[in-house]
């Protein structure tokens, strides 16, 4: 059984190859929550993977890509990102988001 709740500062940060950071928070089978921690100029690169991605800014703006189109989103905002659909984000100031994904990511364990 995993965790039901996870508190402020408990989960270790553990680093992306991409440069960035990220740490999973809670998770079951279904559903998983990950915060990402960027640096200004941070890269999440473009890629795509079958879990459907549902995210939010919770500090900094970032330039975010999804199937060629890009917004600007900045502390508060969200997006979502359909099943296999190409995105990724550009850090445009220090920022983190925290991600839920369905299903849980098993690479990210």
């Amino acid at each position: 059984m995993t965790p039901l709740f996870s508190h402020a500062g408990e989960k270790a940060w553990e680093p992306t190859p991409d440069g960035n950071r990220r740490r999973v928070l809670v998770h079951t089978a279904e559903l998983m929550m990950v915060e990402f921690a960027f640096d200004k100029g941070g890269l999440g690169a473009l890629h795509s993977h079958p879990h459907v991605q549902a995210s939010y800014v919770a500090e900094g703006r970032f330039e975010v890509t999804i199937d060629g189109k890009s917004e600007i989103l900045a502390a508060g905002s969200s997006f979502i990102v359909p099943s296999n659909l190409v995105h990724g984000v550009r850090a445009l100031e220090a920022g983190r988001l925290v991600d839920s994904f369905a299903p849980y990511r098993a690479d990210f364990l």
